[in-house]
């Protein structure tokens, strides 16, 4: 069995690719805690670190094997934290995992807001993680729900998902570029037009995506910068950079420098989704899914999944 100090020790030693630093932060000597990581290699038959008298660095294995021990360590850490709540007579609070546009688009605060009005003692614990590991997560039961940009696997048994809104994407440029005094714009008129492009959340190829998404309504964009966020992308727009696709939820703050136009023949929006395990181990949990739900029978924005609707 993986014992969880052993882990915690190879974790820093990886981290900081230095046994003497490693130690100093985890208040032992250098001795005892190179033991350690000697004895955890033994038992998994495994070679984690390639060792030389200059530095010590993860083998192949070693990284991954890192991965999930972090993801471990962050499971146990949660399971404390539940299990002292509960020993204090707390209904065990609320572990939600989400990503930036559950933020910005009103979903989760609002949610949140009406949680504490009607439940003012629950603690919320929040996670930013990338919509596999809130995946991961919810499997484990570390989190108890997930706000995501795509759903799981429509064969997966153990989560459900349902669209909880769809954010159309419009044209962002500085209010003093000349296509700013156009109310219709074409494809054409975008072609070859100096552009940023927004990271996406979850899409290791966002770039391509993005370019691709171009190309197939009609023009190519010539990408100078890469924004890392939908703000980010708006300043730059701002500062006369360059034109950008932007979510609508995030242009209504849009300042004087920027104007917005909506392109009716370029269809493309950001989709946020609630993920949750199909079984229910505590009210608390199925009344805040119900709250966050509630926010497509408020504002008529979720778009049916399918077979992942709620109470598939």
């Amino acid at each position: 069995m993986l014992d969880l100090r052993q882990l915690r020790y190879f974790v820093t030693v990886a981290e900081t690719e230095h046994v003497g630093r490693a130690a100093e932060q985890l208040h032992i000597s250098q001795s005892p805690l190179s033991r350690q990581i000697a004895q955890l290699e033994k038992n998994l038959g495994l070679t984690l670190f390639e060792r030389s008298q200059q530095r010590i660095r993860l083998t192949r294995d070693g990284a991954t094997f890192l991965s999930e021990a972090q993801a471990l360590l962050r499971h146990a850490d949660r399971l404390e934290n539940l299990g002292r709540r509960l020993g204090r007579g707390e209904e065990g609070g609320l572990c939600i995992g989400y990503v930036a546009d559950a933020m910005h688009t009103g979903v989760l605060p609002g949610a949140l807001r009406r949680l504490q009005e009607e439940s003012p003692g629950i603690h919320v614990a929040l996670y930013s993680m990338a919509a596999a590991e809130q995946f991961e997560g919810l499997r484990q039961r570390s989190l108890d729900i997930a706000l995501v940009p795509q759903p799981p696997d429509r064969d997966d048994p153990l989560l459900r998902a349902a669209t909880l809104l769809e954010d159309p994407l419009l044209l962002a440029l500085p209010a003093s570029h000349p296509l700013a005094e156009s109310e219709t714009i074409s494809a054409q008129d975008l072609n070859g037009q100096p552009w940023i492009a927004v990271e996406g959340a979850g899409d290791p190829a966002w770039r391509d995506t993005f370019v691709a998404s171009c190309v197939a309504s009609g023009f190519t964009p010539d990408v100078r910068l890469d924004a890392a966020d939908p703000l980010t992308a708006l300043g730059l727009v701002a500062s006369g950079l360059g034109l950008a696709l932007v979510q609508k939820s995030m242009v209504r703050g849009a300042t004087e420098a920027v104007a917005v136009r909506a392109l009716p023949w370029y269809e493309a929006s950001i989709q946020l989704w609630a993920v949750w395990h199909h079984v229910d181990l505590r009210p608390v949990v199925a009344s805040f899914r119900e709250t966050v739900l509630s926010h497509e029978r408020e504002t008529g924005a979720v778009v049916p999944a399918g077979g992942l609707a709620p109470g598939a």
